[in-house]
């Protein structure tokens, strides 16, 4: 984009920057107007949804915990939102439950399976005064897959018992606990520990030295939130053929980047980005995922570091920057996690898959950028 802070002012080139800021201000508008019409819609049929499937949920956890006095649901309503369930897509969600005392394991984070560590029974520690003795292996770790098993066979007896059995049913073929809900949404269930004021070996790099965001009062709230321990499937996990496969746990950094979005129009852009990639970029094999973008957009936070790149003049220009990084990361089949870098996070995806992906955002890139009044029919 061209800098406007070193155009001339005067004579052709004053009017060529008065061309460029009337182009920008033309751009603003049409991304407000998007944002009222478009970005809105699609919150209020999210949030509709959501109070939809959270009702069902909260029914079938609710058993659970009575089955189940070691695991917490976290599905909880405050102000209007819930809390404890994240939006993947308009259909798709996922619940953590977390799981009570963590404490006798030692968390094993040696980057072994990029993403992933182990929790291991600590020295000394008998595995028969273990308080989850039935899930801890020959070896003594805490597997994660049987932990998995167990919440599937709870949720399906709980399904059963549901008032709502009638319109939901789990989901085979799978050692993830899912459930379709109306043969409309999906929601997955992991179970998680949580791992407040403490932060990975594996992420220690970060923040990375010489870029000014975030600020350091900022990184120490983030590593004080710390971070999630899941019981999920992964492509670092599939790809490792070892004994520690179904073992393995999956490292979360949800409320750490949530954190880093504060303020400015962060929000907002990931908001405008989501809703494009739901008109126009749910693929199949799902090379751009509202995670993928979530990632992006704190990438590009280090790449413009002052809070007025951040004013909402500026959301066009963010956009622009996110959708040029976004087809880089499909053509170079690579995308880091945020914390983790040595993660790819399209791992597993199909090339053909990606590069259908970057020749889509290639054309709404181009669309954006020679004329943001086609935002009126994307």
């Amino acid at each position: 984009m061209l800098d406007l802070a070193k155009m001339p002012t005067d004579g052709l080139g004053g009017h060529l920057g008065s061309e460029v800021l009337s182009a920008q201000s033309q751009a603003l508008f049409h991304f407000n107007r998007y944002y009222a019409e478009r970005v809105q819609a699609r919150k209020a049929a999210v949030a509709k949804t959501v109070r939809e499937v959270c009702k069902v949920v909260q029914d079938i956890l609710k058993e659970v915990e009575v089955q189940e006095p070691r695991v917490i649901s976290s599905l909880t309503e405050c102000n209007g939102r819930f809390e404890g369930l994240e939006v993947l897509s308009p259909t798709e969600f996922e619940v953590v439950l977390y799981l009570n005392q963590m404490g006798e394991f030692n968390f094993v984070d040696d980057g072994t399976i990029p993403g992933c560590s182990v929790l291991k029974l600590s020295d000394g520690r008998k595995r028969s005064m273990s308080l989850w003795i039935e899930f801890i292996t020959a070896s003594g770790y805490l597997s994660a897959r049987k932990m998995r098993a167990k919440l599937q066979t709870l949720c399906a007896q709980a399904c059963d018992k549901s008032h709502y059995r009638d319109c939901v049913k789990m989901i085979g073929d799978t050692t993830e606990v899912r459930m379709r809900i109306r043969d409309r949404y999906v929601v997955q269930v992991t179970p998680s520990f949580r791992c407040a004021g403490v932060w990975p070996r594996s992420g220690a790099h970060w923040p990375v030295p010489g870029i000014p965001w975030p600020l350091p009062s900022l990184v120490a709230e983030v590593k004080a939130e710390g971070f999630d321990l899941l019981s999920k499937e992964s492509q670092a996990i599939q790809s490792k053929q070892n004994s520690m496969e179904g073992d393995a746990w999956v490292l979360s950094f949800n409320e750490a980047e949530n954190r880093l979005l504060y303020g400015g129009c962060r929000k907002r852009v990931l908001s405008l980005m989501k809703t494009l990639r739901d008109r126009h970029l749910d693929l199949p094999g799902s090379p751009v995922t509202s995670y993928h973008l979530k990632i992006l957009l704190l990438y590009e936070c280090e790449k413009h570091p002052r809070e007025l790149e951040w004013d909402e003049s500026a959301i066009y220009d963010r956009v622009l920057g996110l959708l040029v990084q976004l087809i880089s990361c499909l053509q170079n089949r690579r995308c880091p996690h945020y914390f983790l870098p040595a993660l790819n996070l399209y791992k597993g995806i199909s090339p053909a898959a990606m590069d259908t992906a970057a020749k889509q955002v290639w054309r709404l890139l181009r669309d954006l950028m020679f004329n943001p009044k086609a935002l009126e029919k994307l």
